[in-house]
């Protein structure tokens, strides 16, 4: 009796280890010809990769100070949220770029980077789903103002973003994070500083909008610009869902966030499988 339940445990611990790394974690190279420079990516696959031939992509993308590591150390649990919604999860490098193609600096190109190399490389590299209806874009704080920059720019290519207490409208901050770096100093620069908030944005996607989803603390210091934009989204009669609790700006708040938004996007990429 004692033998066979020394068995049993042995094939559940198997079991269980199987299942753990059969979640794929890999770190890619990939080549920015604009910025002439290798970026690192992480990139996230389901546990059934091999099984499937294609997957959605949710391009996540990290805040001020991060790199491509920084959403695995935020939430250990992102593999197993992959497989759960068989999505396929890529957190690029972005630096400190606020995901902007700068007008001043040639090594911040990133809008470009994510929208044409990095996407391009996934679609030629794994099975990914090659069309708008398949891949999603969102992030936190720098990288929530990257989310909806993009997504609102490219609604062609994505066909849902998010932001998670982004820096949705930068013009109150002008001297915090680097950005004068990308943008110039915005007392002698205000009309680029206003066409590079997503705020603006608004224009881009009237015609086309992806589906939207914003979350924020009621304690961030980005909450005030998030209610401005979801007024903004109101006023245009831009449909969106907006998530509001309390919190601050800190990891404990994206870790909580970040399931409600994988699964927004789960709910987003199976809609489209009907």
């Amino acid at each position: 009796m004692k033998q066979n339940l020394k068995i049993i445990g042995v094939l559940a611990f198997l079991t269980v280890f199987t299942k753990v790394f059969a979640q794929q974690v890999d770190t890619i190279n990939v080549f920015s010809p604009s910025m002439n420079v290798n970026v690192r990516n992480l990139v996230i696959l389901p546990d059934n990769y091999e099984q499937q031939s294609s997957f959605p992509v949710l391009y996540l993308l990290h805040g001020y100070g991060g790199n491509d590591r920084t959403w695995l150390r935020a939430h250990s649990g992102l593999p197993e949220l992959a497989t759960r919604y068989e999505m396929i999860i890529v957190c690029p490098d972005g630096k400190n770029s606020w995901y902007w193609d700068s007008p001043i600096n040639p090594e911040m190109q990133y809008e470009t980077y994510i929208t044409k190399e990095l996407l391009s490389y996934m679609d030629s590299h794994y099975k990914t789903v090659t069309n708008n209806k398949g891949r999603a874009i969102t992030g936190a704080s720098m990288g929530g103002h990257g989310g909806l920059w993009i997504g609102f720019r490219h609604s062609d290519i994505f066909g849902a973003c998010g932001a998670i207490h982004g820096g949705v409208d930068i013009r109150p901050f002008p001297d915090n994070w680097e950005m004068k770096k990308a943008l110039g100093t915005y007392d002698e620069n205000q009309e680029r500083w206003d066409n590079h908030t997503v705020i603006n944005q608004l224009d881009r996607i009237s015609s086309n909008p992806p589906s939207i989803i914003i979350d924020c603390g009621t304690e961030d210091f980005f909450f005030e610009v998030n209610e401005k934009l979801h007024e903004k989204l109101r006023a245009h009669r831009i449909p969106h869902d907006y998530l509001i609790r309390p919190g601050e700006h800190n990891t404990v708040y994206v870790r909580n966030a970040i399931e409600y938004q994988l699964l927004f996007f789960h709910l987003f990429f199976g809609k489209n499988d009907e």
